[in-house]
């Protein structure tokens, strides 16, 4: 089960904006020289002044506790927040900024990690990259954007990685294409896949590795897979420590019916993504549309904010 992080009065020490329309929030700590310490991989939680919280990817070394990094891409047709966060907040501005959080680490044991980003999926991979070149564990990087013009952070890849392990990927540029399936071809028994991007990446990515061990790929979605002729159903929960029945009507997230019967649910982005109200369940057929759980923990493990189930499903509450 999830649990409330730390929020920290964080105060924006540097603004930066790079192509594809992304700005980059450098955040320090007003009075602590040393934050929290993060993994490759973590995200923190941004608290919006209405109450909105949007999760964004570290980048930068794990290694520097001084300051925390976060790349923002303005979103159009997005749910406002990045439109807010370029709008609003500039130099010494204070924002409430949980402790980073991971549900997309490094694989230990792995031979080559081969990374996959497509155009702000750089964020994660940019850490992971950065971790591993430290450790001086063997990886690619293979980075993929529409034109090299609106691919964000490509000189923090230039200044911290060794160019042999990076490959640019841009549409406009012939000599730089790929499929995404070439990346992934003739790789060891061992090796581990990591890929971020938007949905149609995300996808094709998905459908490359369809032949991969699930246990060696690992993912990070901005917003769950979307399926159009999904049409949610009502279905009821058992509460696997006192055996009460709750009904879950087909508007309702099973999330709200949760906390309407007293169960002490955390949550964070309520769009399936964060993990953070995450639970387990004990039996039934729980009908997935998360974008957080590997194909493994989706035998045992639940995230109510968006998920559903075909008839009941007893959850470890």
């Amino acid at each position: 089960m999830g649990s409330p992080r730390l929020i920290m009065k964080m105060k924006v020490a540097e603004l930066r904006d790079e192509p594809g329309d992304v700005r980059v929030f450098v955040l320090r700590h007003p009075l602590r020289p040393t934050l929290p310490e993060f993994e490759a991989g973590s995200h923190v939680d941004v608290h919006l002044p209405d109450g909105r919280v949007r999760q964004y990817s570290l980048f930068g070394t794990p290694h520097d506790r001084s300051q925390y990094s976060i790349a923002v891409k303005r979103e159009v047709e997005g749910r406002g927040g990045s439109r807010w966060l370029h709008t609003n907040v500039g130099v010494g501005q204070e924002i409430p900024v949980s402790t980073p959080r991971n549900h997309f680490g490094l694989s230990e044991g792995a031979g080559t990690h081969i990374l996959m980003a497509g155009g702000i999926g750089i964020t994660p991979m940019l850490a992971m990259a950065q971790a591993l070149n430290t450790a001086g564990i063997s990886f690619e990087l293979h980075y993929f954007a529409r034109s090299r013009s609106l691919a964000p952070l490509l000189s923090e890849i230039a200044q911290c990685l060794p160019e042999e392990c990076v490959h640019l990927h841009f549409d406009d540029e012939p000599a730089t294409r790929t499929s995404l399936t070439t990346p992934l071809d003739g790789r060891s028994a061992d090796a581990n896949l990591y890929y971020c991007g938007p949905p149609g990446f995300m996808e094709a990515v998905r459908a490359a590795a369809a032949d991969w061990p699930p246990e060696r790929v690992h993912f990070e979605a901005f917003q769950p897979a979307f399926d159009e002729n999904f049409v949610p159903e009502a279905f009821s929960i058992r509460l696997g420590s006192t055996g009460e029945i709750l009904e879950v009507p087909a508007d309702t997230s099973a999330l709200t019916v949760l906390r309407e019967a007293g169960a002490a649910l955390f949550s964070s982005c309520e769009n399936g993504v964060c993990g953070t109200c995450e639970c387990g369940y004990l039996d039934g057929e729980p009908i997935h549309l998360d974008a957080v759980l590997s194909p493994a923990a989706r035998s045992s493990r639940f995230i109510p904010c968006v998920s559903r189930a075909k008839g009941q499903v007893t959850l470890d509450l």
